[in-house]
């Protein structure tokens, strides 16, 4: 079992920043690929970033050039950073651990961005 914890969301004005973390505990020597996705009321949840085990990142279109996904595997916490940050970006972010056959989500935290 893996739990996640997200915490870091809130209220920003458009242009701001804000740094989201998920804290592992538990099997975190079996967790393979971390990613963060968001869901806005009324839509599908949506992969935001991605990092593996080794680094290796990558990005939906919406968030290259202002996001940046990192990874402390000494400390068993994956962050978001979040730059320039728009209305649009206003979701529950929620963290997904993937291990061998299985995946575990975080509760999610709410970012709002006001214009």
């Amino acid at each position: 079992q893996v739990q996640l914890v997200e915490s870091g969301g809130g209220l920003v004005q458009a242009g701001g920043s804000l740094r989201l973390s998920c804290a592992a505990s538990g099997r975190v020597l079996s967790i393979n690929v971390m990613e963060w996705y968001r869901q806005a009321p009324g839509m599908q949840r949506e992969l935001v970033a991605r990092i593996s085990s080794t680094g290796k990142t990558e990005y939906a279109s919406s968030a290259k050039g202002r996001f940046t996904i990192s990874r402390d595997n000494a400390k068993n916490t994956m962050y978001l950073q979040m730059n320039s940050l728009k209305p649009e970006d206003t979701a529950v972010y929620y963290c997904k651990a993937l291990v061998v056959v299985s995946f575990y989500w975080g509760q999610g935290t709410q970012v709002t961005v006001s214009s």
